[in-house]
């Protein structure tokens, strides 16, 4: 079990892993605006696309490709310093686990909010993605799962993590500060864009708590688990309110 934990924690597993999750959403990006006429992505996915944009890297394509030769790069570098043994029984695991966390992550969340705050915790994404038709809620959510991991964990949680310890700061506490403001931001970042959240206290703590798990999870099983679980969780959040809705 060490060796399966130490193993898929690296690099080449967590990115090996979220290949397929990129891909996925993707496709299912280009079907949408296919069939619609215009594109639809998940938010941190715009937000990232504005930035790299600003750099010279435009358009799906240029984007994509930066995100894989850069998700190459780092793979080769890692396989160059220590053998990283590639089995599939080990990726069937990290599903196993990313399901689990999904599963479970949604009650362990509403119940620390009602304790927080008191009265029922809905469940279901209420708004934005719930109100559109199933197929674009999933493939919003994969989007969620791989743009907002790369976005709130990987380079605010990590930036802020590596920035810390730089600055002198005690491991243990970088890593808590690191997840409560990223938790935080991620939470906020939710109500902002033409398919946010309307505002509530009991929400906003509900994402807060959320993107603390999310953010725990990163630091401890990596950025393939962590996303693979977000987007499972938003995945069966909005088939539950598609569900509730009929």
């Amino acid at each position: 079990m060490r060796r399966y934990l130490d193993t898929t924690r690296t690099h080449t597993y967590s990115l090996l892993f979220a290949l397929p999750l990129l891909v996925l959403y993707e496709l299912g990006a280009m079907m949408i605006g296919d069939g619609r006429g215009g594109g639809m992505r998940n938010g941190a996915d715009v937000l990232l696309r504005t930035l790299l944009a600003t750099g010279g890297v435009q358009g799906t394509l240029a984007f994509t490709a930066a995100l894989a030769v850069g998700a190459a790069v780092i793979i080769a570098l890692e396989r160059r310093r220590k053998k990283v043994p590639l089995r599939g029984d080990y990726f069937a695991g990290m599903m196993g686990e990313s399901v689990l966390y999904a599963l479970v992550f949604g009650f362990i969340i509403a119940a620390a909010t009602q304790v927080l705050l008191g009265g029922m915790v809905r469940f279901a994404a209420d708004g934005g993605v719930a109100s559109m038709p199933l197929f674009d809620g999933i493939v919003l959510s994969l989007g969620a799962g791989i743009y907002e991991e790369l976005l709130f964990r990987v380079i605010l949680t990590g930036g802020l993590f590596a920035l810390l310890l730089a600055a002198g700061v005690k491991r243990p506490t970088a890593g808590v500060v690191a997840v409560i403001v990223s938790a935080i931001i991620f939470s906020w970042f939710h109500y902002i864009g033409p398919y946010a959240y309307k505002w509530e206290l009991n929400s906003f703590v509900f994402r807060m708590l959320a993107g603390l798990a999310f953010s725990a999870l990163y630091m401890t099983r990596g950025f393939g688990v962590a996303a693979w679980t977000h987007a499972l969780y938003d995945v069966f959040l909005v088939i539950a309110g598609a569900a509730a809705a009929r």
